[in-house]
């Protein structure tokens, strides 16, 4: 029995759902029922559930605490050649914030109560007791790993697990994705647009900044299904790097009001894109909040 299959059974035996990981710390592919998307398009996990398969397959849905499909011959391979071990924190009713350098560590500390803490490779993962939606860059080093992903297991870590805050809940409050026909899910005042009379510091030329802005807020209004708020926390983030070298003044906060807009058009509601442009221009300063 290799290592990782040791460390999956005992896991599973404490009602913690698992997979092996392979090299780059990443699921083994679908099985070959499943290869190619020939099942119906499971192998992002876009609906809930478990996974079916004899074989491991679907990602972070094949983790199971199953000692019989952990050590059945169908899985054998997968063991043969893991890297790692994987848990898929929902299924043990957790939430792991997955802290991925010394900043998010800094943050998560001031900000966060204490719970159990597990080092990682470049920072921390911090387990918390409930379940949520999970979240890929939730803010700067920060994801949220929860329902539909899995964590690496680096072992048990230290502290008591506390529960779920809303703190953590509150960066991964749900977009609206889809708009009503000729409205918006906030009403915006018309936005002051940006110009060199806001700039006096900058070291840009106007145009350099209004091409940049208008091929962001392009990047902001072709999100007209999903992922609109975030698009407008990478457009601020970027824009704001642009002048983290200007003097001064250099008209930010009109650049934010237009990205704003841009999201509420296609119906981000206004205080989450207000939050996230609002995130996305301070980091470069580490105000992000």
């Amino acid at each position: 029995m290799s290592s990782h299959l040791a460390t999956a059974l005992d896991l599973a035996a404490a009602g913690v759902p698992v997979l092996p990981l392979r090299a780059g710390k990443l699921p083994f592919g679908n099985c070959t029922t499943c290869v190619g998307n020939t099942c119906g398009g499971r192998p992002n996990m876009k609906t809930a559930g478990p996974c079916r398969c004899p074989d491991i397959c679907h990602g972070w849905a094949a983790a199971t605490t199953n000692t019989d499909s952990l050590t059945s011959p169908a899985w054998a391979t997968a063991w043969r050649q893991a890297q790692a071990v994987a848990y898929h924190p929902a299924g043990a009713r957790l939430t792991v914030l997955d802290l991925d350098d010394a900043e998010a560590v800094t943050w998560a500390r001031q900000t966060l109560p204490a719970t159990r803490t597990v080092p990682t490779t470049r920072g921390e993962h911090w387990i918390y007791l409930g379940t949520m939606r999970s979240a890929n860059s939730a803010r700067p080093g920060v994801d949220i790993k929860s329902h539909m992903a899995y964590a690496r297991w680096l072992g048990p870590g230290t502290g008591i697990m506390t529960h779920l805050p809303a703190a953590i809940r509150a960066l991964v409050e749900r977009e609206e994705t889809t708009p009503t026909c000729g409205e918006v899910v906030s009403s915006t005042p018309v936005r002051p647009e940006w110009d060199a009379t806001v700039a006096t510091g900058c070291r840009h030329t106007e145009r350099y900044v209004c091409t940049g802005l208008e091929r962001g807020l392009a990047l902001v209004r072709s999100r007209t299904k999903s992922g609109a708020g975030s698009q407008a926390f990478g457009v601020a983030q970027f824009l704001a790097a642009q002048h983290a070298q200007c003097p001064g003044p250099c008209g930010l906060d009109a650049l934010g009001r237009q990205i704003v807009a841009a999201a509420v058009s296609v119906g981000v509601p206004e205080a989450y894109a207000e939050r996230a442009v609002t995130n996305g221009l301070n980091t470069s300063t580490g105000r992000a909040a």
